[in-house]
């Protein structure tokens, strides 16, 4: 701690003349993130170890912002491997439905609360990715009408509970209670499925670690700035099955699934009997025609 401290006050000279004419639209977004006197102490003063809670808030708001940008492209890879491969081979459309209903949830119980946006905001980006990806999986599923049903049930699921008229604040707690439950089952269908068929088919290895990583630095956010145990245990819960997920994705990193390998073989035999000619087969009646002489009537 005595070497950050010395270096700290080596470079204080140079960088607080830096922070001290920032722009008036970083101040204000400054000011509004970590609060008027965090603000000085870490970037007027330059003094980050003087106040240890100022800068653990703003690692946190780091994090939070880091998990909202990172979450509006997470999904993004998944969506790409979808369209170019137009197969659902590996994903479970249950998996998708359960956690966009917990994302859902959790989302609209925290806007309704005035939780800060930088603890829940991925909830929002992460389920509008969701729900094209599950439109995509039943669509590629041939289930065009259950595509349509989907798409039309999540929109108003969402009008439903961000309107206090129609879901009362009693019902949206138990709805959030019940929303951990939902982020925790919908990771079991996934990683079944991927056990079942023993590889990860058309699985995201970029949406995977990027949730295990999210998943962890929303466990700490949640410990700085959101005072609720509902919302801390589903995220160390979530955690918990994402590392299950990233392992298993580490350990099928280079198999084949057994429906990858079923239908290759399928594809194999019907390519090596399209390629056979047919063999021309002599009748009974040339046959003997040819091999035995016709007995003459006497």
């Amino acid at each position: 701690m005595e070497v950050l401290d010395t270096a700290v006050e080596a470079v204080r000279p140079y960088v607080k003349p830096i922070t001290h004419n920032l722009p008036t639209f970083i101040f204000d977004a400054g000011t509004s993130l970590i609060g008027p006197h965090c603000y000085k102490t870490l970037l007027l003063d330059f003094d980050p170890f003087q106040s240890p809670e100022c800068l653990k808030l703003a690692t946190s708001k780091a994090l939070g912002l880091a998990i909202i940008a990172s979450s509006s492209v997470v999904k993004l890879p998944q969506l790409i491997k979808l369209a170019k491969s137009r197969s659902a081979e590996g994903l479970s459309f249950t998996a998708y439905a359960l956690e966009t209903a917990a994302f859902i949830i959790t989302c609209a119980y925290n806007a309704r609360s005035g939780n800060p946006f930088s603890t829940y905001g991925e909830s929002a980006l992460i389920s509008v990715q969701n729900v094209a990806i599950a439109t995509m999986i039943l669509h590629f599923s041939g289930k065009k009408l259950e595509a349509q049903a989907w798409f039309a049930g999540v929109g108003f699921a969402v009008s439903a509970l961000l309107g206090k008229g129609v879901v009362g604040d009693e019902a949206m707690g138990y709805l959030q209670a019940g929303a951990g439950v939902l982020s925790i089952a919908s990771k079991v269908p996934q990683i079944w499925t991927i056990y079942k068929e023993g590889g990860t088919g058309q699985l995201s290895a970029f949406a995977v670690f990027m949730y295990l990583i999210g998943s962890l630095s929303r466990v700490f956010t949640t410990l700085q700035e959101v005072d609720d145990p509902i919302i801390l245990y589903g995220f160390i819960a979530g955690f918990i099955l994402n590392g299950i997920l990233a392992v298993q994705m580490v350990y099928y990193w280079n198999g084949s699934s057994k429906t990858k390998a079923k239908t290759t073989t399928s594809k194999k035999r019907q390519a090596a009997i399209k390629g056979k000619e047919p063999v021309p087969v002599a009748s009974s009646t040339t046959t003997r025609s040819k091999g035995t002489p016709s007995r003459r009537k006497a």
